[in-house]
């Protein structure tokens, strides 16, 4: 019997970013998933403070080449590739210059929210999906961590959903404490609409926040982790009235690690 396929999908990974409690889940849950003998594949941006000479990234040639199209503009698609060994996994890096060559992931020198961060995240989801189809790698559960992941969901639901690649896979979304309170650009709300999805897809307001945007991923969402005890209370009811799966927030597990066996639990009940 062929191991489960699990493909993460993070916003950070230590040590390519700081040390938070989302880089450590980035770090530490595809190793102990891989551990309890599945196969596993990370994803994240390649943002412009990771060293790439002290990290030993390296550009995957054969993935890259491809171009984007984010509203009307065409953007290069560029995979690269690290590995942390002590943990026996390999990152892949969605990396493009207009998008994620900042020093910041998400915020300038004076900590304003990048304008065009849901057209980053747009491109991070696309970026993510094409390099997987090419990796001809299908996975049978996606875990979206962190807000700039939660378009994914939406564009595996509809725009990918005829690939032969995802026709069984089931999404789990982690909701977290790092859902933007700022609005996104005007255009993100046209930005998102691709062939296979239509505005009525989508349903934004003209002011489209993390909130919001969280609400609509669920919606495209098999399952929900909540990995933080401080979710807005539209959200919550927004989940309560999807009827899926939804694993508690428990800080205890958080510290101890055993958090590791109940994300693989939890997603054998998203797989039933």
């Amino acid at each position: 019997m062929e191991p489960v396929k699990i493909l993460f999908v993070n916003s950070e990974i230590f040590p390519y970013l700081p040390e938070t409690g989302m880089s450590r889940i980035g770090r530490f849950l595809p190793q102990g998933i891989q551990e309890r003998h599945r196969e596993i594949r990370a994803f994240m941006p390649r943002y412009g403070c990771i060293n790439e000479r002290k990290n030993q990234l390296h550009e995957v040639i054969r993935l890259s080449g491809m171009n984007i199209i984010v509203g009307s503009s065409d953007h290069p698609l560029v995979i690269k590739v690290a590995s942390i060994s002590s943990a026996r996994i390999q990152v892949y890096f969605i990396d493009n210059e207009d998008f994620f060559r900042r020093r910041s992931p998400f915020r300038d020198e004076d900590g304003k929210f990048y304008e065009d961060n849901g057209e980053r995240a747009i491109f991070f989801a696309r970026g993510v999906l094409e390099t997987v189809k090419k990796l001809r790698w299908a996975p049978d559960v996606i875990h979206c961590q962190g807000w700039i992941t939660q378009i994914l969901p939406v564009y595996l639901k509809k725009a990918y959903s005829g690939d032969p690649i995802f026709s069984h896979s089931k999404v789990v979304l982690s909701l977290g404490d790092d859902i933007p309170s700022e609005s996104f650009s005007p255009s993100f709300k046209d930005s998102v609409l691709m062939s296979g999805i239509t505005a009525a897809d989508v349903p934004f307001s003209d002011k489209v926040d993390g909130t919001e945007l969280a609400r609509i991923s669920a919606r495209y969402s098999d399952g929900v982790i909540l990995s933080a005890e401080s979710i807005p209370a539209a959200l919550r009811s927004e989940l309560d009235s999807l009827g899926i799966p939804v694993l508690p927030f428990d800080a205890a597990s958080m510290e101890d690690g055993s958090y590791i066996d109940r994300y693989n639990d939890f997603y054998d009940i998203v797989l039933k």
